[in-house]
């Protein structure tokens, strides 16, 4: 059996507003009950529309933000509220893949300094044992030593998230957080970068926490899949289950406004109604129903448990289920 590196359980995560004049202090709830799992070597996806939660909660495992509640286990250590004192040894096990791969590289630094600013801070290693890793991890990513004495405004966008894999790599972490890695890039370039990762899983034993909107690049990556809505999941399991019958109407809504490569094909079209609701006031009962087609009474008053679905590890939150 694959060892379970990465276990979320209850996660929340809210932000305080500040007041006006005449109002109180507000509470936003980014991420509200999330809990995951994700097995060494794997890669676990999370979807949903903008401002459902999904990055949050990768800054929320990176300890980029510290939790409201619930717990994270990395490789069997509990870190949720650690101080920033006591992470540095987590940072060595967890790195990040950022949306924007200019503005995640510092425009003063060369490349050679960006990639190797990890080992400056975690490791005692010389100068010349940096570079000699610096430009290992620029052949294993696809650039080669002369790119090392140049700076981030010299590359396409396909280069610059290049560098910021083999910054990501270089430390030889267990899990990467790739939030929205490929969505600034051309779809051409794309593809190089998926099929990059993915070679890189392979060849380091990587685990990969994916964040995406993108289902047809989610089908490409993943082997777990987790539907946010509103700081909640709504339908998990695997890549198979949830592409191939899913059973959250949210789910479903989602899955039909992927393209179909054949013309000859067509796919009934499931248009959502309304806006995505505030997560200062979120609905009450499941919060999904003031958009969902298939919304009952119950849905509008009871939260739904998570149930178990079409497998043993596919689970659905949805009154349907009963």
């Amino acid at each position: 059996m694959p060892e379970t590196l990465l276990k979320i359980s209850g996660l929340k995560k809210s932000f305080t507003l500040p007041g006006g004049m005449f109002s109180k202090k507000r509470s936003l709830k980014a991420v509200h009950d999330v809990s995951f799992g994700i097995e060494q070597g794997t890669t676990y996806s999370l979807v949903g529309e903008s401002g459902c939660g999904k990055s949050t909660t990768g800054r929320l495992i990176s300890r980029l933000l510290t939790p409201s509640h619930g717990e994270i286990w990395i490789d069997g250590e509990e870190i949720s509220q650690k101080k920033e004192s006591q992470l540095k040894l987590v940072r060595k096990k967890v790195q990040m893949i950022f949306q924007d791969p200019y503005a995640s590289l510092n425009p003063r630094m060369k490349v050679r300094e960006i990639i190797a600013e990890p080992l400056v801070i975690h490791t005692k290693r010389s100068k010349a044992e940096r570079n000699h890793l610096v430009s290992e991890m620029l052949e294993v990513v696809g650039l080669t030593e002369h790119h090392a004495d140049r700076y981030a405004h010299e590359f396409s966008g396909g280069q610059r998230q290049r560098i910021g894999i083999a910054r990501a790599l270089i430390m030889k972490p267990k899990l990467i957080i790739a939030d929205e890695p490929v969505s600034a890039l051309d779809v051409s370039i794309q593809s190089q970068i998926l099929n990059l990762l993915k070679d890189l899983q392979t060849e380091f034993n990587l685990t990969y926490l994916f964040i995406s909107h993108d289902l047809s690049v989610v089908e490409h990556i993943s082997d777990n899949i987790g539907v946010m809505y509103l700081g909640t999941i709504v339908e998990s399991g695997p890549k198979d289950v949830i592409f191939s019958n899913p059973q959250h109407p949210y789910t479903k809504a989602l899955l039909s406004s992927v393209p179909v490569p054949d013309p000859r094909l067509r796919r009934e079209r499931i248009v959502l109604q309304g806006d995505l609701p505030s997560p200062v006031n979120p609905p009450s009962g499941c919060r999904f129903h003031t958009r969902c087609p298939a919304c009952m009474d119950i849905c509008r008053t009871v939260e739904p448990e998570v149930k178990k679905g079409l497998a043993d590890d596919h689970f659905v939150a949805c009154h349907l289920m009963d």
